[in-house]
This record gives structure tokens, C-alpha cells and sequence, in this order.
């Protein structure tokens, strides 16, 4: 029996509060703006939404650098308006899930300002601090991970941006913070907590490994393995193998509910993510199948996603995001979100939101993005560089949701907002997909209404029903209930060998057998 099977019946949304909706013309989307559009997320058909960090912070990483764990960022709104929220939310049957970011704080945390002023002050051990700089060891964001604090003399490490400190998770007071702040959500209302690179709480910096450290497992069990919290949905962004994957959150793990697995997102680029290179349809395909049967032998949950905060739109970086924009947004939908597991969905994905295109750097904001930009600068030329920015940026996913065609696409009134606007708000845009023959929204809310009200879909046992390269089928199977999916990739061919299933619905809107020719990007929903 799997373990936390009641998640299975979870599709999560995820939501980018500074760009989902502003309320008060201000140019940032805020929680009053997420609450007026919950009609939205009972409409598209999920049952929860994962809100990332809307803590008060000084936006040195738009938000994943937290000065207070326990309000609300002053540009979202207040406590008060978060209390709003979460109640209008579960009054639409929506469960919340807040972003939990452990491993490191803002430079303007009460407690770092504190640790920085002397060592023997007592939040000095808090953080991870060295007489100078030590290991062969780069910040994920560029240049050093140490930066000097004159007023101790010392050095503290940070992974991430230089106002991003690293917490000393070896430090007993620390780990007793963490689970104070986490019962604290829990004691509001939270339904669970996605958790930010959780495996950078354990390091071993003398070896060079910010992440995945000897007591990571002890950290994870002792912060989210209580008893307290056993109705708590968790996910962790973590990188690991299947056997540490079985030790986090196998049968007999007690740390999170599932982790986030990233194979597929290494398609279409070098290990630099702004570099692009060629990719196979077939290989995005073996990965999901090979966690498909993993998950199922080892009874593990199986978040299934395309898209985040921190990757470019999937159809853009690997499909087609122009002629075939409409066919290559559903057949993903229909690839993934009939599998078995726990669905997310980025903002944007459900009106087939693509990444957009400027000629300059002034028209980018994220830290990452700049300081690449920054670092390539002498030896990329300037039009070469930008290309790299427009295919890499995790501003491509950060722009502001495009709601209609009007002012500001609809996201809000102000005259200025906190990002440029979408190059292609006035072609993409969702009122403009929802009136449109082929709409992406409504294929979508054909996927989660097959998917909420078919349980071989759900809980069933999936099978790679694929013959031979070029496409994906594959059934979904439960007490003598049965679903085929087909995915042709980006050329016509002719798919054979399949079983005869009753055709339900498809990208393409005409009736058809599971066999014969498929047009590129073509999906068919089959069921008997």
C-alpha cells in the first residue's frame, strides 16, 4: 500500500505572488489579488496551491531571502490579509502550501544582523563563518561563497547570494527555530510545505559538498518527522539518487512525503543552463517512464511537473512554442498530468504561457540572470549573450500573468510594475485562450476532470505501452478499469500496435483509433 496515498488525489498550483495579480495598483502582485482570483483555481479544476515565499524580505532574491519568518513581505500586504486568504481557500476546497526556505537567511534576519556584530554575541553560531575563505567551492549564483565581515574579522559562507547567509544547521538552536517556525504555519492553517533546497541544510564544506551532507537525513527526520505534523503534505527540491530517494521518503522513511525529480529538466542544455544543445523527445520520455516504474516498485509518491520559478516555459526550451504552441502545451498536459503522482502546475501553463523575447538586459531583474550576464560579458558578444539570457532567464516564468489583452494584461492598473510586461501578453493571454477554438485552459480542465474523476488515472498501475521512437504511449490500469494515452512527438508518423481502447478526447478534436497517423504534437485520451 502506498504510503501517504490520500496526496494522490492533490493537483497543485503553483503560485508566484509578485506576478500573479496586483490589487492596489502598485506594480506587485500581492495576497488580496490571489484571493479575488480563487474562482480561477476551483475553475481549472486543482485542489491546492503552492504559494512561494510571501515573507517579509528585502528581495535581494525576490523573496528567497527572508528577514522575518513569521509576517508577511510589506509589498504582498499583512498578516491579516495572508489570514484571508487561507481561509477563503479552504472555503473553496483548496489546501495551502507555503514555501519553506531553511537553509539560509536575508543579511537583514534580526539574527544575522546580530551574528555579524561579534563572535560572541549569541546568534554568532547561527551561521557558518571562517577566518578566511576554504574549499574548491563556487555560490550557485557566481563568484565566492564567502564574503568578509569586518566586524568580526571573519568570513561568512553563503550558497546563494551574498544576502543570502547560510545557516549552521550543525547548531541544536538553529534546527529548534526551524521546527518552531514550521508549528507555527501549521498552528495558522498551512496544509503542508515545499521546501527550498533542502538538501544544502547538510553540507561538508571541507570536501567541497554544499549539499547532501552526513546528517542530512537526521535534519529532515527531526524537523518534519514528528508526530505533530503527520497530516502535513511536504516536497523537497533535493538531488538525489533512487537510493537516498527510498531513504527520504520510501515505505519506511519518515522524513517528507516526496521530493521533486529534475532528470527531465537537463534536456535542451548544457550544465549551464543558459547554453542550449540539441535533445531527444524520446529521452524527456524514458526519464518519466523509468520514475514511473521506480516510484511504483518502491511505493514512493511521484511529483509530476514541467514548469516552475526557476526554469524557463518547458514548450519553449523543449517543444514548440510557435507554430505548434496550442498542440505541444496540451500534448505535455496529457504526458504528464495523466501519470501517476501529484500534479503541479505553474501559473501560466494553462493558457500554454511561453517564454518571451528582449534585446536588452535592462528588461531582466533576476539576480542569477545578472550576475551571469555580468560574468559572460567580456568573452560572450553583447547580441550572443542576450540570446543565451532569453533561453536561461528564470524571469521567463516570472513575468506577470497575463489575464486579458488589456492594460497591463490585465495583471493590474499601476502605470509602472516591478517587471516588464510579456513580449507576447497581447498574443498569449488568458481570456484570449479561452475564447479561442483551441484552447489550452479548457484541455486542461478536460485532463484534471479525468484525472479527479477516474481513479485507474489516480491510483492505477501505469504501463510503457510505446513501440519503437518518436512518441509516448502508455496505460494507466485499475480493477479491470483502463486509460491509454498517446503522445506523438514533433513529426507526423504512424503509431501501431497499440490496444483498441474507446477514444475519450484529443489535441486535434476528431475522433480516431489509437492507431494510424498522428499529426505533430497530436494527443489521444483512450479509455475501456
Amino acid at each position: 500500500m502506498l504510503k501517504n496515498a490520500r496526496f494522490l488525489d492533490w493537483t497543485v498550483y503553483q503560485v508566484y505572488p509578485r506576478s500573479f495579480k496586483d490589487s492596489n495598483a502598485d506594480g506587485i502582485g500581492d495576497l488580496k489579488g490571489i484571493t479575488s482570483k480563487l474562482d480561477h483555481f476551483t475553475e481549472l479544476g486543482v485542489n491546492a496551491v503552492w504559494l512561494s515565499p510571501c515573507y517579509k524580505s528585502p528581495n535581494c532574491d525576490n523573496g528567497y531571502d527572508i528577514s522575518d519568518y513569521r509576517d508577511i513581505m510589506d509589498e504582498f500586504g499583512t498578516l491579516e490579509d495572508w489570514k484571508e486568504m487561507i481561509v477563503k481557500m479552504h472555503a473553496h476546497g483548496i489546501r495551502l502550501i507555503m514555501d519553506f526556505v531553511g537553509n539560509h537567511t536575508s543579511t537583514e534576519h534580526k539574527w544575522f544582523k546580530e551574528a555579524r556584530k561579534s563572535k560572541d554575541n549569541p546568534y554568532h553560531d547561527y551561521y557558518i563563518w571562517s577566518k578566511k575563505p576554504f574549499g574548491n567551492i563556487t555560490s550557485v549564483f557566481g563568484g565566492s561563497p564567502w564574503e568578509y565581515n569586518e566586524a568580526t574579522d571573519e568570513y561568512y559562507f553563503h550558497t546563494f547570494a551574498v544576502g543570502q547567509p547560510d545557516l549552521d544547521w550543525e547548531n541544536p538552536k538553529v534546527r529548534k527555530e526551524m521546527a518552531d517556525i514550521i508549528d507555527y504555519w501549521v498552528g495558522l492553517g498551512v496544509d503542508g510545505f515545499r521546501c527550498d533546497v533542502l538538501a544544502c541544510i547538510s553540507k561538508d564544506l571541507e570536501h567541497g559538498k554544499i549539499d547532501n551532507g552526513p546528517r542530512l537525513h537526521e535534519f529532515i527526520k527531526e524537523l518534519f518527522g514528528r508526530g505533530s505534523l503527520k497530516d502535513i503534505f511536504t516536497v523537497g527540491e533535493c538531488s538525489y539518487g533512487e537510493e537516498e530517494i527510498c531513504k527520504i521518503c520510501g515505505e519506511d522513511a519518515n522524513e517528507l512525503s516526496c521530493v521533486f525529480q529534475f532528470d527531465h529538466f537537463s534536456h535542451g542544455r548544457t550544465f549551464d543552463k543558459f547554453e542550449k544543445r540539441t535533445f531527444s523527445y524520446d529521452d524527456i520520455k524514458n526519464d518519466i517512464s523509468r520514475w514511473q516504474y521506480f516510484t511504483e516498485k518502491n511505493n514512493i509518491l511521484y511529483p509530476l511537473l514541467t514548469d516552475n520559478h526557476d526554469q524557463a516555459h518547458f514548450i519553449s526550451r523543449l517543444g514548440n512554442d510557435g507554430e505548434y504552441r496550442y498542440e505541444c502545451a496540451t500534448m505535455y498536459a496529457a504526458m504528464f498530468y495523466l501519470l501517476k503522482g501529484i500534479p503541479f502546475i505553474y501559473q501560466g501553463q494553462e493558457y500554454g504561457s511561453a517564454d518571451p523575447y528582449y534585446d536588452s538586459i535592462r528588461y531582466f531583474n533576476d539576480v542569477e540572470t545578472l550576475n551571469y550576464y555580468k560574468e559572460k560579458s567580456c568573452a560572450v558578444s553583447n547580441e550572443e549573450l542576450i540570446k543565451m539570457i532569453n533561453f536561461g532567464s528564470r524571469d521567463n516564468t516570472r513575468r506577470p500573468f497575463c489575464w486579458n489583452g488589456g492594460k497591463n494584461f490585465g495583471f493590474g492598473e499601476s502605470e509602472i510594475n516591478w517587471i516588464d510586461l510579456h513580449s507576447r501578453g497581447a498574443e498569449i493571454n488568458l481570456e484570449k485562450d479561452k475564447s479561442s477554438e483551441k484552447s489550452v485552459f479548457r484541455f486542461y480542465q478536460k485532463i484534471l476532470s479525468l484525472r479527479r474523476d477516474c481513479p485507474a488515472v489516480r491510483y492505477g498501475r501505469f504501463a510503457d505501452a510505446t513501440q519503437g521512437k518518436g512518441h509516448f504511449a502508455y496505460t494507466m490500469t485499475l480493477d479491470g478499469e483502463s486509460v491509454l494515452v498517446v503522445c506523438n512527438f514533433d513529426k507526423r508518423k504512424e503509431i501501431s500496435g497499440l490496444p483498441q481502447y474507446d477514444y475519450l478526447f484529443g489535441n486535434y478534436n476528431s475522433p480516431r483509433k489509437p492507431n494510424g497517423i498522428y499529426a505533430p504534437f497530436e494527443t489521444a485520451i483512450f479509455k475501456v
